[in-house]
This record gives structure tokens, C-alpha cells and sequence, in this order.
């Protein structure tokens, strides 16, 4: 499945009293990675919820394996799990520079109608970008 890798350097204000990067900051990375992952897909949160889809995230699985500290640059590796249906899951893996797992992590979001506000099927936009 499509993979995309992002790199961000990590701020102060994401660590903690011990200069780590405080755990629930993953999740923002995470969010990055996928969002950085549509885009490159060709698609936006943006546009998504303009056509009346929203994403919300509805299952987060973090294993923390090494700390990350302030200014350290990590990489960020965004998978699809497999082919969307009601639901989109992604795996990631958090590395350093030297290609250390620092994180893996799995999330899953449903496609959510606007109008109805009740789970639907991916977008067929989203599915013919795949295909390509």
C-alpha cells in the first residue's frame, strides 16, 4: 500500500521536564504524517469536509520504544494498512536519523457524513487516486 515519509524536527515546547518529547505529542505527529500522506495523494482534510465527509479518529495504538528529545529530527513513515472501506487504517513507524525505532503506531478513522452524521463509504475520489 502507499507509504509517505515525513521529517520533523522536534520543538521544545513538545518535550517534557526531562527534555523528551511528552507522549501525547505523538499523536500530533502521527496527525501530520497522515495529512501529509491525503495531500500527497492529492487530497485535503480541507476539501473532504467542504464535500460533506469528515474524519474523525476512532481507535489510536501507540508502543513507545526510545524517547525522542528536543532538536532531534524524526522521521515520520505513514502506511495504509489496506484498501479503505466505512473505515481508513494506517500503520507508522517513528525513527531518528540513524533509522532507529523510536514509535510504531496504528490508527483508525471513518468516513463521517456531514449531513447524516452516521458512518459512509470512502469517498469514490479517494478509491480512484489508490487505483492510480
Amino acid at each position: 500500500m502507499k507509504i509517505d515519509k515525513i521529517q520533523i524536527r522536534v520543538r521544545y515546547g513538545e518535550t517534557d521536564q526531562m527534555g523528551v518529547v511528552y507522549h501525547g505529542n505523538y499523536a500530533l505527529y502521527l496527525e501530520m504524517g497522515r495529512i501529509e500522506w491525503l495531500r500527497k495523494l492529492g487530497i485535503s482534510y480541507k476539501i473532504m469536509e467542504e464535500n460533506g465527509i469528515m474524519l474523525p479518529v476512532i481507535s489510536l495504538n501507540i508502543n513507545y520504544k526510545k524517547s525522542a528529545g528536543y532538536d532531534d529530527v524524526i522521521n515520520v513513515k505513514t502506511q495504509l494498512k489496506r484498501r479503505p472501506t466505512a473505515r481508513i487504517e494506517f500503520e507508522y513507524e517513528i525513527t531518528d536519523l540513524k533509522g532507529e525505532i523510536l514509535t510504531t503506531a496504528e490508527t483508525t478513522l471513518v468516513f463521517i457524513d456531514m449531513k447524516t452524521n452516521r458512518p459512509t463509504k470512502a469517498p469514490k475520489y479517494l478509491l480512484d487516486l489508490l487505483d492510480e
